[in-house]
C-alpha cells in the first residue's frame, strides 16, 4: 500500500500565502482612501463668502499686483487693467450725471463669462470698490452687494465732470477652495466741463474734521518701508476704533496711471499709531488715503507722497 500524500499545501506555504495577501490587501485599501480623501478636498463646494486667511506669521501686506496676489514688497500696482487671472470686470453701465446719485452695477465674469459668484470675506466685505477721478480727488471707498446671479451694485455718486477710475478689489474662491485676489479696474465717465485740480505738494500732515493726521516714513522703490500714522484731536491722541477689522486703511494711487496699492496695517497699534508697510513699485508721485474711525464715524485723510 503506497504512502498517502497530500494535494494541499504544507503549513509553512499556507503561512507564506497569508502574509503576502495580507500585504497586498493593505496596499490596495491604503490606496483606495488616499484616492477617496484627494477627490473629496478637489470636490469641496466652497460657501458664497469663505473667510480668507494669511498663513501664520504674514506681515501687513500690499494688495498691489494685477494678478493681486498679496505682497510685502509689490513689482507692479494692480487695478490698470479690466482683466486679469482669467477674470473680467463687466460693468452694466459707465456713464453718470455729473452731481446726481445713481446705482453702479457690475459683474466679475471668468475666462467663459460666466458671473463669479464665489467671493472670500476680507476686511470684513467680499468686494472693495474704490472711485476716484483722474485728478485724484473725489475718492470713495465703497461696499457693494451681490445678487443672486452674481451682479454687484453700490449707490455711487460723481460729484464733478470728469473722467472717473473704479477699482474693484476682491477674492475669488475657486471649487478647490484656492483663493485668488485680484484688481480689476475700469474707466467712468461723468459728461461735461472737466478742469483738473492740480495735486497737492508733498506733506506729511494734514487736517480733516477737526483731527491732525500725520505720517512719519520714507517710502523706497522696490522696499517694504514702515510707515506710522498718528490720528491727534483736541485732546490729543484720537481714541481710534476698528473699521472693517483694522485700526486702519491706506489706499495709495500712483499719478499718471493711476497704479493701484491697498496696504494693510499692524494688527494692533503701535504706540497708539497705525503701522503700515509700504512697497512703491516705481519712482513717481502718489496719493494717499488713510482711512480711520472716531465715534463710529469713518473719515479719510490724503497725502501727496514723492517717491524719487
Amino acid at each position: 500500500m503506497s504512502d498517502d500524500v497530500s494535494a494541499g499545501p504544507d503549513r509553512s506555504t499556507l503561512r507564506l500565502a497569508l502574509v503576502v495577501g495580507g500585504l497586498v490587501l493593505a496596499v490596495l485599501l491604503g490606496f483606495g482612501l488616499g484616492r477617496m480623501n484627494v477627490n473629496g478636498a478637489a470636490t469641496g463646494s466652497p460657501s458664497l463668502a469663505a473667510e480668507h486667511t494669511d498663513p501664520p506669521g504674514v506681515a501687513p501686506h500690499n494688495h498691489g499686483s494685477a494678478t493681486g496676489v498679496d505682497q510685502g514688497a509689490a513689482t507692479e500696482p494692480g487695478g490698470l487693467a479690466v482683466s486679469s487671472a482669467g477674470l473680467t470686470l463687466a460693468p452694466l453701465a459707465t456713464e453718470f450725471a455729473a452731481g446726481r446719485p445713481g446705482q453702479f452695477r457690475f459683474q466679475v465674469r471668468d475666462a467663459q463669462r460666466r458671473p463669479v459668484t464665489r467671493f472670500a470675506i476680507v476686511h470684513d466685505k467680499p468686494m472693495h470698490l474704490i472711485v476716484v477721478r483722474r485728478d485724484l480727488t473725489g475718492y470713495q471707498h465703497l461696499h457693494p452687494t451681490m445678487a443672486a446671479d452674481g451682479t454687484w451694485s453700490v449707490p455711487l455718486t460723481l460729484a464733478q465732470p470728469g473722467l472717473w477710475r473704479a477699482y474693484a478689489d476682491f477674492t475669488v474662491v475657486a471649487d478647490t477652495g484656492a483663493q485668488t485676489a485680484v484688481t480689476l479696474g475700469t474707466d467712468l465717465v461723468a459728461p461735461g466741463d472737466y478742469q483738473p485740480r492740480p495735486l497737492p505738494g508733498p506733506a506729511t500732515s494734514t487736517t480733516v474734521d477737526g483731527f491732525t493726521v500725520g505720517y512719519q516714513g520714507t517710502p523706497q522703490t522696490g522696499a517694504a518701508v514702515p510707515l506710522t500714522f498718528r490720528v491727534d484731536g483736541a485732546g490729543g491722541a484720537a481714541p481710534l476704533e476698528r473699521y472693517l477689522g483694522a485700526y486702519g486703511h491706506l489706499v495709495a494711487l500712483r499719478e499718471g496711471d493711476l497704479g493701484y496699492l491697498h496696504v494693510h496695517p499692524e494688527t494692533e497699534l503701535v504706540d497708539g499709531q497705525i503701522k503700515f508697510w509700504l512697497t512703491t513699485p516705481g519712482p513717481g508721485r502718489y496719493r494717499l488715503y488713510l482711512d480711520f474711525q472716531v465715534n463710529a464715524e469713518v473719515r479719510t485723510a490724503e497725502f501727496t507722497l514723492t517717491v524719487p
